[in-house]
């Protein structure tokens, strides 16, 4: 075979995948036997003329926003900024160049600059305008939206796709997911739409409708990025995170599945512009569901209360306690007349199942308490001296306000010091700081506490599950552990921040 020549098996190959490149170019025809003769223009033409742009498979989410959109809703609202204002001015809108010390000082911060509003007796009110969008989920007129759009609003109106408006009351609203239940006050027979009941996948296509910026109805479309994200919104963050993207006036508007069902209510976005990157945040169905029924029944989110303060398990501390992965959550310690209280959970108590269900972390393990009413009898299972065990606990009503444990301490006259692990201690007793623990008087920035968070002031309350009192104690203890064989001493210590567990790692540093 001459240079020149050509091989029929390269030929057909080169026709073959000529024939697949037309064929995709074409919408996903399949050209079968035809590819022997593609490499002819005329055969090629014919059967590019043969087939009716019509037939061409067309994607389009036209049907889904057709249908739901006319449940979607923007919110007008009028708010009342007094508190918020007044602790946040506190003496900004004054004349810059006027001291604490002057005696015009409390003039101003009580009545404000000359033409600032000011109420009777000094209560000065300020008024804002709010904007975000909602969703009508009932054919009466409730009104799903965020909490951050209507709070603290003093007049609600809710704007229908056909361009009217409708008064509105606020009929509850919960911090701590951002949501929020509005009702029309007049009306019937308003389109609505309902919750998905099926978690969405990531990878599933979702389509965000509401009204950014006052233009009217807007729609965009992406997919599901990832779920069960944390953004430091609250204590029972589970977002969905989606790419469809989300501008300002979006905030309280639905994400939609392809059969139109809500997969989650737009709330958030990540932004280093103030512009939509991509990166948005949905409050996934299944929690939306359950804190609006709450408040449509009660007024209020009502949250089961287990009553114990927490942290994650990490690997240190689950080599301490002998689990064989870090997973569940640390009680630090019951708090006082709670249900876990009654119920015998203790200090040190590594929470690893609620009702048969793992506990990954401290947060799913609030989450999935938060989920059940009160008087909910659950069965709580619990790591304790190496081993598995079940707790009953009748489940109370989370209170609203939170109590944070703190101290304050001095530095000890006297020390006692375990240089092993950077640490000078002294009784609590003898430092003002209690009658319990021992304090920390002093830590090596190079040591093996200082590398553990351990700070000057902390009091160490038990070691290895035993209550100290002196530092001779501790040193008793930590010595006691290292001659059992373990790599790690739990320390129960109390900090400014709480009471919290650590692992103390063994050995010379």
């Amino acid at each position: 075979m001459t240079k020149s020549s050509k091989s029929p098996v390269s030929s057909r190959v080169k026709s073959l995948l000529l024939g697949s490149v037309f064929a995709l170019a074409l919408g996903g025809i399949v050209v079968g036997e035809s590819s022997y003769f593609l490499n002819s223009p005329a055969h090629a033409e014919n059967l590019s003329t043969q087939v009716p742009q019509a037939q061409q498979p067309v994607f389009s989410f036209a049907n889904v926003v057709e249908r739901v959109q006319p449940a979607v809703v923007s919110i007008r609202v009028k708010t009342d900024e007094t508190d918020a204002q007044a602790s946040a001015d506190d003496g900004q809108n004054m004349p810059p160049e006027l001291s604490p010390d002057s005696p015009f000082y409390d003039f101003f911060k009580r009545f404000g600059m000359p033409g600032q509003p000011h109420g009777k007796g000094g209560d000065r009110h300020h008024y804002g305008m709010a904007q975000g969008s909602g969703f009508f989920i009932s054919d009466d007129g409730y009104v799903v939206t965020n909490n951050h759009v209507v709070e603290n609003a003093t007049d609600v109106v809710v704007v229908t796709n056909d361009g009217k408006d409708h008064k509105a009351k606020v009929i509850g609203t919960d911090p701590k997911t951002d949501l929020a239940l509005v009702k029309v006050d007049d009306g019937k027979d308003f389109p609505h739409v309902t919750f998905a009941g099926s978690e969405s996948r990531v990878g599933d296509w979702v389509v965000a409708v509401g009204n950014p910026f006052g233009l009217g109805g807007t729609v965009t479309a992406g997919i599901v990025s990832a779920r069960g994200r944390d953004i430091g919104a609250g204590p029972y963050d589970d977002f969905l995170q989606i790419d469809a993207p989300i501008n300002k006036g979006n905030s309280g508007g639905p994400a939609f599945n392809l059969n139109g069902e809500v997969i989650g209510v737009n709330t958030a976005i990540y932004s280093p512009s103030g512009g939509s990157v991509g990166i948005g945040f949905a409050i996934p169905a299944h929690t939306a569901t359950q804190v609006v029924k709450s408040l449509m029944d009660n007024g209020k989110v009502v949250r089961g209360w287990l009553g114990v303060q927490i942290q994650p398990v990490t690997e240190d501390l689950a080599a301490s306690i002998g689990l064989d992965k870090p997973h569940g959550a640390m009680v630090t310690e019951p708090q006082d007349h709670s249900p876990a209280e009654k119920a015998g959970i203790k200090a040190g108590d590594a929470i690893l199942a609620v009702n048969g269900q793992d506990i990954e972390d401290a947060k799913d393990l609030a989450r999935k308490i938060a989920a059940y009413p009160p008087k909910t009898v659950v069965d709580v299972t619990v790591w304790r001296d190496g081993k598995e065990q079940t707790i009953k606990v009748d489940l109370g009503e989370l209170p609203n306000d939170k109590q944070m444990a703190s101290n304050d301490t001095e530095k000890s006259p006297s020390h006692t010091s375990l240089d092993d692990y950077g640490l000078s201690l002294a009784p609590a007793s003898e430092t003002g700081a209690g009658d319990q623990g021992v304090v920390i008087t002093d830590v090596d920035p190079d040591g093996k506490a200082a590398e553990r968070g351990l700070q000057q002031g902390d009091i160490i309350l038990e070691v290895a599950g035993k209550q100290v009192d002196t530092p001779k104690q501790v040193a008793k203890d930590i010595e006691a552990a290292a001659q059992d064989g373990k790599k790690a001493v739990l320390l129960r210590v109390k900090t400014q921040d709480g009471v919290h567990f650590l692992a103390l790692p063994l050995g010379k540093a």
